[in-house]
This record gives structure tokens, sequence and C-alpha cells, in this order.
């Protein structure tokens, strides 16, 4: 199922709690921000408050500036003065391509019994503990969240022809630490060739529309730069450690032929 039972949010939608998980913050701040303004409030479905893409926009770039060592007064001021002036569109544009989410997956939900009929007798408290620790399976409640089905679902046929669970989950976590160095490396490029030629100073205007294209055309990008070299790797892996076993199996047979 895609939503949890009962729910009537939308793809790209969250629970105040769902928005802090995915954000990396509390409640309490998301709160806290709403309440200082430098968070639009939520739009309001009944009496649930339901946050989007681009509020995990906005709290992304919060974290962003706090980490430089902006104040939430120097935050605020900023993004008042964004708001003041007749550009915010571009400003927040800018903001949305480089904050907001770079997958178009729609979160799942599962409980445990599911989780347990979909692996079967591979299912294990281990296998489920360094799940959640590498965020594949995020606890909510009495559900459990899948940022990426499409993991998952890789996940269960690797599972389903022999693959030990917590083998694979090792070599998932050793594989995003390769794949993190990677992006942060061609994403570096971007901010030197570009964005440092404004120093600490902010893009003028007129650069704005230029640069959120810029963005929204590298991911894309990014994907088709990526998949070919993961199947050059796949191809040069499957050739050196598959490759002897296959021309045993070969071998074998011809003996078996001549034999006969």
């Amino acid at each position: 199922m895609a939503q949890k039972r009962g729910s009537s949010k939308k793809p790209g939608e969250f629970s105040i709690d769902e928005l802090a998980r995915t954000s990396g913050m509390t409640v309490r701040n998301i709160r806290a921000y709403q309440d200082r303004g430098l968070l639009p409030p939520p739009m309001r479905r009944g009496r649930r408050g339901v946050y989007n893409d681009d509020h995990l926009s906005r709290l992304r770039i919060i974290a962003r500036l706090l980490e430089r060592g902006y104040t939430l007064s120097n935050i605020d001021e900023l993004i008042a003065s964004w708001e003041q002036g007749r550009d915010i569109a571009e400003i927040l544009g800018l903001e949305t391509a480089v904050a907001s989410p770079w997958s178009d997956e729609v979160p799942d939900y599962l409980t445990m019994p599911q989780l347990v009929q979909r692996f079967g007798k591979a299912f294990s408290g281990r296998g489920l503990k360094k799940a959640v620790e590498l965020g594949i399976l995020q606890p909510e409640g009495m559900y459990y969240r899948v940022p990426s089905p499409r993991m998952l679902h890789a996940g269960k046929e690797l599972v389903d022809i022999g693959i030990p669970l917590t083998d694979m989950l090792d070599v998932v976590a050793y594989l995003r630490r390769n794949v993190e160095e990677a992006a942060e490396e061609m994403v570096k490029l971007i901010a030197h060739h570009v964005f440092d030629r404004y120093g600490e100073d902010l893009p003028p205007t007129k650069d704005l529309p230029e640069l959120s294209d810029m963005i929204w055309r590298l991911r894309p990008l990014v994907e088709m730069a990526v998949l070919p070299e993961v199947a050059r790797a796949m191809e040069k892996a499957a050739d050196r450690f598959l490759g002897d076993r296959l021309a045993q199996v070969l071998d074998h047979l011809q003996e078996i032929d001549t034999a006969r």
C-alpha cells in the first residue's frame, strides 16, 4: 500500500511527525519555526495539518543556515527581506531546486506482519535493526515508513534467490558510503565552478532563474552519468567473480559429454 490505511494525504505530503523524521528535526523545533514565521503554517485538512515538499525544502535551508553559524534571528531577517522583495519567487525557486527531494519515489507504509510476510524466514530482528539504522525502514507508530519501495523490492528479490538479508544490508551500507563520497565530489564541482564566483554574497536576482534551471537539469544528468558507471562496475565484477564459476561449469559439462 502506498499510504497508511485511512490516510487522505497525497504523495509529497507529510504529517508533522513525518516531516520531522524526513527533515531530521524535532516536532518541537518545527512548531517553534512556525511560531517565529520561519516556516509557513501547514495546509488544513479538516482538523489535521498537512505539510508538503515546500515545507521540507524550507526546513533544509534553515538547517543549512544554522550549520553555517546563522542565528534564528539572522534567518528571520533574511527570510523577511526575501519576502518583502519583489523577487521572492526567484529566490524561493532556487531554494526549492537545491533543497527539494531528489527522488520522485512515493514512500510506502508496512506493518510488522507485512514485513514478516514479505521476507519470510529471512526476516530477523537483527536484519530489522540494521534496516532501521540505515533508514531503509523508519518506525512510525504501528507502521514502518519505506522511503524507497524500489530498494525494498530489490532486497526481497535478492533474498528470494538466497542472499542472506543481513549480508545484503552490509553491502548496502558499504555502497552508501561510496555513493555519498562520489555525490559529494560531484556537487563540489558545481559549487566551485558556479556558486563560488559569487563569494559569500547571494547571487544577483537576474542570475537566480538560470541557477535554478541549472540545478533542475543537474538531477537527470547525475542519473545519466551514474548508471553507466554502475553498469560498467557490475560487468567488471561479474566477469571477475562469476566468469571463473561459469567456465568451471562449462568444463564440467564438456567432460561429461566426452565421457559418453
